[in-house]
């Protein structure tokens, strides 16, 4: 059986991505003997249809089972379609998670627990609002407006501890990337 996990990182003491479809890297492995290997997910940046391309690249390596934090509607879909089994509210390393598999801990999911779009960040829009027309904010300052960043969509049929689990491993995610980014701008300013 060929099990693929959501990954921070590429190896298996990584912490489990709480996107699937724009996870960095999947680590594909045999649940009995542990060899695992590392997919990298080229649907990372995608404009759209992360979940769906990312689906179609697990489909095509032959893996039977995915666990990761989260799954919306239209992977989950072609992840179904494909024969693909899928084990959502996943939490701890790679390895932890494949450990709670095989003592029976993880379930298939029967959907999807996010909504279309959950792992897309906000971007900046490029229209003009009202453009000008009178109707708002006056002398085109709609333009200089930037909107406050949007809560996530909120978690469908999730139980609310699954949910707190998964918003506390997102929570230490992004943690690891401010602490990534905080040395790089360290290191930067050394070199100055």
């Amino acid at each position: 059986m060929k099990i693929a996990v959501s990954s921070t990182g590429q190896d298996l003491k990584s912490q489990v991505d709480p996107r699937f479809g724009r996870a960095p890297f999947f680590i594909v492995l045999d649940p009995d003997t542990m060899e695992s290997e590392v997919l990298e997910n080229p649907n990372v940046a995608a404009m759209g249809g992360a979940g769906i391309q990312t689906a179609q690249l697990i489909a095509n390596k032959g893996i039977e089972l995915v666990l990761t934090g989260s799954c919306g509607p239209n992977a989950f879909q072609t992840l179904q379609a494909a024969g693909v089994k899928v084990i959502t509210g996943v939490l701890g390393t790679v390895e932890e998670a494949v450990k709670k598999y095989k003592a029976g801990q993880l379930k298939p999911t029967t959907g999807p627990n996010v909504a279309s779009h959950y792992g897309m960040p906000p971007g900046p829009g490029f229209g003009f609002g009202m453009g000008g027309m009178g109707r708002g904010m006056g002398r085109r300052m709609a333009m200089l407006y930037n909107a406050p960043m949007q809560a996530p969509p909120p978690f469908a049929q999730m139980p609310p501890q699954q949910e707190l689990q998964v918003l506390k491993q997102q929570e230490e995610f992004l943690k690891q990337q401010l602490e990534a980014v905080n040395r790089r701008i360290k290191e930067l300013e050394k070199k100055k």
